[in-house]
């Protein structure tokens, strides 16, 4: 199997593809929602539909496209995952509990946010398994959640 060497690290291939894809799926989501007429229409109708119904935005229609962007993300997700690691019935609670603390620890509501925790996060798991234990990856994750929530208690990016 190709690896890279980083820090003393070998870093296989496919992590890095996976890595590369979700920096891109990401940065692009964050430039959709924040630079397109179709974004902000989104993130209105996620702050205040009534609102964004009063201005002329079709609420239901975004509301479908937005439950199918989701959907599209959650799919590129668990096949991006799936290069790497194999999926068992108890693997949903895992990363259900990982998107939580990523989207909590970035600033509820703040895509970029949540890309820079959700880097964070995956990062200190890597050193921590490669430089500490495997086993303590979980209790790191947990660590570095509860020192940002004492830091900063909106998250990363978010707002007061």
């Amino acid at each position: 199997d190709q690896g890279v060497s980083l820090l003393g690290v070998t870093v296989a291939a496919n992590r890095l593809v996976a890595l590369a894809v979700s920096l891109a799926i990401g940065l692009g989501l964050y430039a959709v929602l924040m630079r397109s007429n179709w974004g902000r229409a989104m993130r209105a109708v996620a702050l205040a539909p009534q609102s964004a119904w009063l201005v002329g935005i079709d609420v239901d229609r975004m509301g479908r496209q937005g439950f199918a962007l989701g959907g599209a993300l959650a799919a590129a997700g668990g096949a991006l995952v799936s290069m790497f690691l194999t999926f068992s019935a108890a693997d949903g609670v895992v990363f259900t509990m990982k998107a939580l603390i990523v989207v909590i620890m970035g600033g509820v509501g703040n895509v970029l946010g949540a890309l820079v925790a959700g880097l964070l996060l995956g990062l200190a798991e890597v050193l921590v398994a490669a430089f500490i234990d495997p086993g303590l990856t979980l209790a790191a994750t947990y660590a570095l959640f509860l020192v940002v929530l004492l830091w900063r208690p909106t998250g990363l990016f978010g707002r007061v």
